[in-house]
């Protein structure tokens, strides 16, 4: 079964977005298989639970984060993932760097859809902002979902 991280910093707000987006979004375009869809943060502490505003705004959607629980990034996860989507060229780095062995695993987020670009952490900001990057997530997850898709299938973790 295919597995894909998506990574932030904290694991409260961009990440578990996207993992919920794209799960969904896996739903809605009928993909065939089983896929595993997860998030984690690169400085998380564990246990804490999805910004209210991340929660809020996917609830609109019918897409419910209250269940979500964030989760410092490991090992395990990283050998077990067939593609990690970083949302920051510094996370992507950093976990190149810890983990120099799954390189071609790692990448950006906003890779998958266009031009390399870090997507903003609202964490601490108006509601503006989490609308904002709610918005550019899902416009990356629908534009990119199909290299996505092929860059996890095509590479055995």
């Amino acid at each position: 079964m295919p597995t894909i991280v998506f990574v932030c910093t904290a694991n409260i707000c961009r990440s578990p977005v996207a993992e919920a987006l794209f799960a969904d979004w896996l739903r809605k375009e009928a993909i065939p298989g089983e896929w595993r869809v997860e998030s984690a943060g690169t400085w998380a502490e564990s246990g804490a639970p999805a910004a209210s505003y991340s929660r809020e705004l996917l609830e609109q959607d019918g897409l419910d984060l209250a269940a979500h629980r964030a989760r410092r990034i490991e090992r395990e996860l990283v050998e077990s993932a067939d593609l990690i989507l970083c949302m920051t060229r510094s996370q992507r780095e950093a976990l190149r760097a810890e983990f120099p062995e799954r390189d071609r695993h790692i990448q950006l987020l906003s890779e998958m859809a266009g031009p390399v670009y870090d997507i903003a952490d609202p964490y601490g900001g108006p509601r503006e902002g989490y609308v904002r990057m709610v918005a550019e997530i899902r416009h990356l997850i629908e534009a990119g979902g199909p290299e996505i898709l092929r860059l996890a299938s095509a590479s055995p973790a």
